[in-house]
């Protein structure tokens, strides 16, 4: 179909639309009215990461587009653990951690989102609010007889656990249940009419739109958007030193940037119409470069993208780093920095940085010719570092591989 609303229109020609209910329907009301929409994130921790920014990019465009963003916080399921693409339930926390997590969280949506009172700012809404003032009795009376259990145990997060013949616990069970009631408590709330989220999530989204129905003669919808993967089929939000966190006191504005800086080449496009807001005719110039000019594009892709999340100041900073650490050969201020004393072992060093989590794997990155230090090779496993390494401003360089550096300085 062509698409009537602005909406439809930019997540279908950028790549975000993977599944949706009744897409005419949705189409037509989108392009009529303001609609409310909403995506939940559970508090497991106190940052996303960026396999959650394909989401937090569809609140943006829905805001953008004249519509009105509901960010949930799942300050009551995270109680339970959504048990979508685990393998095992997720560890239990404390109503203290949560609630830590969710102020961590809170954080990011600022750079995206204009939040107020007006008919197309964001909210930003806490699921216990409602969930913790359940009665177990009377929600299961007057809610549990809309729930199959046999359509339950087809949904992929339940299916897909128990083919393996791992736990699933009663807990976990619960949790499509509770995000139905989600989706049914914002539309009495907030008149919410979309519910959007990963693909993982269409089973969940489907059973809320059948609950609105079926307890308030309402219709909702539901929209998903494509498990992202990198061409070469790993999963986003992956690095060798773990997730790519959205908050700088999880993950320095430079390893952020340098993760967006160092996307494989047949990525460059599709993560340019996913994460900037670059023109289309712009990305299609971009991507069709080749060669060494494919790097002009990686750098645009990295700037945009920390801009968006961070600050524009924070990106232009990065490349400048990235520009006097890799093609001028200097020290640059923006390399993350870690405090030490000397005497202190290159195995050390290289733990200190993040460049390695146990003594092995240092002592293979030295062995495999990637440990640098000031830009020299090293190979001897046993070298220790001395104050004849540091420079006048008692500064050490040390990378691993080419794109991973970080400066030592020598404490007081």
């Amino acid at each position: 179909m062509t698409p009537k609303s602005e909406f439809i229109k930019i997540i279908t020609e950028r790549g975000y639309l993977h599944q949706s209910s009744h897409p005419e329907e949705l189409d037509e009301v989108a392009a009529k009215r303001c609609v409310p929409a909403y995506i939940g994130f559970d508090c497991t921790a106190n940052s996303l990461h960026v396999g959650s920014l394909i989401q937090i990019m569809m609140l943006r465009i829905l805001q953008k587009t004249g519509h009105k963003p509901i960010v949930l916080m799942g300050g009551g399921t995270t109680k339970i653990g959504d048990p979508s693409g685990k393998d095992s339930q997720r560890p239990l926390l404390s109503d203290q951690d949560i609630e830590t997590n969710k102020q961590g969280i809170k954080r990011i949506f600022e750079n995206y989102l204009t939040f107020g009172n007006g008919a197309t700012d964001a909210v930003m809404v806490d699921n216990s609010e409602w969930l913790d003032q359940l009665g177990y009795i009377s929600f299961l009376r007057n809610y549990g007889v809309h729930f199959s259990v046999n359509r339950m145990l087809s949904m992929d997060s339940v299916k897909l656990r128990l083919e393996r013949e791992q736990p699933l616990s009663f807990l976990e069970f619960n949790y499509a249940i509770l995000q139905a009631y989600d989706f049914m408590e914002l539309r009495r709330r907030y008149g919410c009419l979309l519910q959007m989220g990963g693909s993982d999530q269409w089973g969940n989204i489907i059973t809320g739109i059948d609950l609105t129905r079926r307890v308030d003669g309402q219709s909702v919808y539901g929209l998903t958007s494509p498990l992202i993967t990198t061409a070469s089929g790993a999963k986003m939000g992956k690095s060798a030193q773990g997730a790519i966190w959205l908050n700088e006191d999880h993950l320095p504005v430079w390893d952020f940037w340098q993760y967006w800086r160092n996307t494989e080449d047949n990525d460059v496009g599709r993560f340019l119409r996913l994460f900037t807001e670059l023109p289309l005719d712009e990305i299609a110039r971009l991507e069709a470069l080749e060669g060494q000019e494919i790097n002009e594009a990686k750098i645009i892709l990295a700037n945009e993208v920390t801009g968006l999340c961070h600050s524009p100041e924070q990106a232009l900073q990065a490349a400048k780093t990235a520009q006097q650490a890799f093609a001028e050969g200097v020290m640059a201020s923006g390399l993350p920095q870690f405090s030490t004393s000397l005497p202190l072992s290159m195995i050390d060093a290289l733990k200190l940085c993040g460049f390695a989590s146990s003594n092995g794997e240092a002592r293979r990155l030295i062995r495999g010719g990637g440990a640098r230090i000031n830009d020299q090779g090293i190979s001897d496993e046993d070298h220790t570092l001395t104050v004849s390494d540091a420079n006048s401003d008692g500064e050490i360089k040390i990378s691993a591989g080419k794109k991973r550096h970080a400066i030592l300085t020598l404490a007081d």
